[in-house]
């Protein structure tokens, strides 16, 4: 039998309608979330990701700031930008598009980003909070995954969990948030050996790695669930995940696809954390 395929859009709908509801609660109040969308990248695809959050934003009803940089020579402005946005009681939440350069980089922008706006969960506060169990905000990327799992009512606790990419924004916080979930999660890499091996222990198996249908059916246990986080582009200019999903499909018992999967619900995830970040802004100044 088939896998059962894991879509985005009913994760996306709830959401979105819990986002609504805190939005008119906010309103109440005279508070309009507004996030800023800094792009130092000079890259194309960056540039429409930063577009698609804005059109995102629009619907639902959180303002957006895009402020567009060169991709270098510009570090003394990016450094004041941020620190205007960091000290605006107007915006509530400030992401940064990447790669930036390395000229950008040895600037720390995370560090430059207050742990109360970085709704990407990436500074080191943020990340620290999610090591000891007390997050604020996680990389919405991660949570999406948890998010789809509970959704669709796939149990976690107990479960063997086999995550494949070690990045920051995925594989290290996705394992620490199965942890709190209760799950035994085994993290592989470019390194580890015998990865066709790990991959079979796993109960639910999630893939982030950029390597285009790295994971094949032979390596996934039957009827284990599998979450696939790549977006890569095969010869013929189609979208192709992490798993290859023809074979994947026939093996697993649960399966997202590359498109229309964890995508959107990390997209969701991430404007869910900017109507937050508005919400606890919020309830300072009340009790200020």
């Amino acid at each position: 039998m088939a896998a059962q395929i894991l879509r985005g859009q009913p994760v996306v709908e709830r959401l979105h309608r819990n986002i609504e509801q805190q939005i008119a609660a906010l309103a109440a109040l005279e508070i309009v979330p507004t996030l800023a969308i800094v792009d130092a990248t000079g890259d194309a695809s960056s540039a429409l990701y930063a577009s698609e959050k804005e059109k995102a934003c629009a619907k639902l009803g959180i303002q957006t700031q895009l402020l567009t940089l060169p991709p270098s020579g510009a570090g003394r402005e990016l450094v004041e930008h941020l620190r205007e946005l960091a000290e605006s009681s107007k915006v509530h939440a400030i992401i940064m598009e990447s790669p930036v350069s390395e000229e950008y980089s040895s600037l720390h922008p995370s560090l430059r980003i207050p742990p109360e706006k970085d709704v990407e969960g990436l500074h080191p506060v943020n990340l620290g909070r999610l090591v000891a169990g007390n997050p604020l905000f996680v990389p919405a990327t991660a949570a999406a995954c948890v998010e789809m799992l509970h959704h669709y009512e796939i149990p976690i606790a107990g479960k063997r969990v086999v995550i494949v990419g070690r990045s920051l924004v995925i594989g290290k916080p996705l394992a620490l948030l199965m942890l709190a979930e209760d799950a035994t999660v085994t993290l592989c890499h470019s390194l580890t050996r015998d990865l066709a091996y790990e991959t079979r222990q796993a109960e639910i198996l999630i893939v982030a790695t950029g390597k285009p249908e790295l994971v094949t059916a032979s390596m996934v246990t039957p009827g284990a669930v599998v979450l696939d986080f790549g977006t890569n582009f095969g010869p013929d200019g189609q979208v192709v995940g992490d798993v290859e999903q023809a074979g994947v499909k026939l093996v697993a018992s649960a399966l997202s696809p590359p498109q229309g999967g964890l995508g959107p619900v990390t997209t969701a995830l991430l404007l869910w954390q900017v109507v937050e970040a508005a919400r606890l802004r919020a309830e300072v100044k009340a009790t200020s």
